[in-house]
């Protein structure tokens, strides 16, 4: 199965998450999925969640991916936000009226299956929803399959956006979680 890639280099300051939704929403729309359709809606959401806790917490850019399968395949798509900081995610738990500390168990609660890995000198967190329902078949070629590459991008991220075969999985070991709801 081939995967279509799509990734926006977001920049460290809180105001970019607003811009990373508005961009993941045209690229939702562009491989098919309504922008009123409820996994629009929790994936939304968990970039929100993913590309916030990047910035805010590391003050470092980051890099958005959303990955999405071949079209007639059952769709997963996946989300992968990259940063510079080599510390893992903090899970907390938040209290009563307290306004933040609830980003990782909304992801926890939403994905289906998420984790994070090292990559380069700093992490990966990537999250995975499964729509149950085949791609549309206009999802690639409405969503221009073309490399892209982060340049200069501080930790070294370069990928493209062709050529992958399979979903990538991360991997369980010591140096990384990864956990699943339906696991």
């Amino acid at each position: 199965m081939q995967v279509l890639q799509v990734q926006l280099e977001v920049g460290p300051d809180p105001a970019e998450v607003g811009r990373a939704r508005r961009w993941a929403r045209s690229r939702l729309v562009g491989s098919g999925i309504g922008d009123d359709e409820p996994l629009a809606e929790t994936l939304i959401l968990l970039i929100s969640e993913l590309v916030t806790n990047a910035v805010v917490h590391t003050g470092c850019p980051a890099v958005l991916r959303m990955l999405f399968g071949s079209a007639g395949a059952v769709g997963t798509v996946r989300v992968e936000v990259a940063d510079a900081s080599g510390c893992p995610p903090q899970p907390r738990h938040a209290e009563g009226d307290d306004t933040n500390g609830r980003g990782l168990e909304l992801v926890d609660g939403l994905a289906d299956r998420w984790g994070w890995q090292p990559e380069g000198a700093g992490k990966q967190i990537w999250c995975e929803v499964d729509s149950g329902m085949p791609l549309p078949a206009r999802a690639a070629s409405v969503v221009p399959a073309v490399p892209v590459v982060v340049p200069a991008a501080p930790f070294g991220v370069q990928r493209t956006a062709t050529g992958a075969t399979g979903v990538p999985v991360a991997p369980v070991n010591g140096s990384g979680i990864a956990q699943s709801r339906n696991a």
